[in-house]
């Protein structure tokens, strides 16, 4: 394959991306200063923490086939099949639910597909133990030497790929926050700020897990603990996937006063979150927040 077909360069990413004020009453009658950090904005088809995580991970593929695995509205297989179809590597998606085989496939499988990823229904036994030796070994046999990249693109290369955001944001915020899936994101980000800055996620699942996922990927890409962060974890709205009328009713509120699409998946959550902490009086007086829009509805 041609090296430039792994210049990323080509695809024009905006970086880095924008940092917009928002004039909200919500947060300004507490002395707070809301900034929307644009990662949506970097590229369409690779919008927000995909690029960030993505990018170091397919240069270190340098055009084999990339393995990864997802759920059936996985924006990280969409991604991953996106950046194949632009820069003309295979990909392969591993996807859980084996029940789904059979089924027409909804419109998040269907751009994959359409974008020449070969989609791989496991059941959901096999989807958790995705990890272990003899299940990639298995998946390897089947398709080939493939570059494996973890669910969510949360790796060792990511978390160093996220500190650059970190980096954009030095000296524009004193509380960073992310919406969290697999940590891969909190874990660059806070390695990335400065001194005196601190990164928040707000987990977008149950379970309580992040924060040792987050450890251990500091430890993978850093060597150790990098950064200051926290977790606050009441804002799941029952889990991934999951929404509720309350959050479907502040997400158009936003939308409304702002003239921002908000994701419902992680960025209204994350949104949601920090409205709520401004209300409880959890930042000082003073204090610069920046919200990371990591996609797009």
């Amino acid at each position: 394959m041609p090296s430039e077909a792994l210049d990323l360069s080509r695809l024009q990413p905006v970086l880095p991306s924008p940092l917009q004020p928002v004039e909200d009453l919500r947060f300004a009658r507490h002395g707070v200063r809301l900034l929307l950090k644009r990662d949506d904005l970097i590229h369409p088809d690779l919008p927000g923490n995909k690029w960030r995580k993505l990018s170091p991970n397919l240069r270190a593929a340098a055009g084999r086939t990339v393995l990864t695995f997802g759920g059936a509205y996985s924006n990280h297989l969409r991604a991953t099949a996106a950046a194949g179809q632009l820069l003309g590597f295979p990909t392969i998606g591993v996807v859980r639910g084996d029940e789904l085989a059979g089924r027409p496939l909804n419109p998040s499988l269907a751009r994959c597909a359409a974008d020449g990823m070969t989609l791989h229904f496991v059941d959901r036994t096999t989807y958790r133990a995705k990890a272990d030796p003899e299940v990639l070994a298995g998946l390897l046999s089947a398709f080939g030497e493939c570059c494996v990249i973890p669910e969510g693109g949360s790796n060792a290369l990511a978390a160093q790929g996220c500190t650059e955001l970190g980096r954009e944001l030095h000296g524009r915020a004193d509380v960073v926050a992310v919406a969290c899936g697999t940590g891969g994101t909190l874990a660059g980000l806070a390695a990335g700020l400065a001194p005196g800055q601190r990164a928040l996620g707000v987990p977008v699942l149950r379970g309580g897990f992040l924060g040792d996922a987050v450890r251990e990927l500091q430890q993978e890409a850093f060597g150790g603990p990098a950064g200051s962060w926290s977790l606050d974890e009441r804002f799941h709205f029952g889990g991934y996937a999951r929404a509720t009328p309350q959050l479907h009713a502040f997400a158009d509120d936003f939308e409304q006063r702002h003239g921002l699409p908000v994701e419902r998946l992680y960025v209204a959550k994350l949104l949601y979150a920090l409205t709520a902490l401004a209300e409880e009086g959890a930042f000082p007086p003073g204090t610069t927040v920046a919200a990371v829009v990591t996609g797009r509805p």
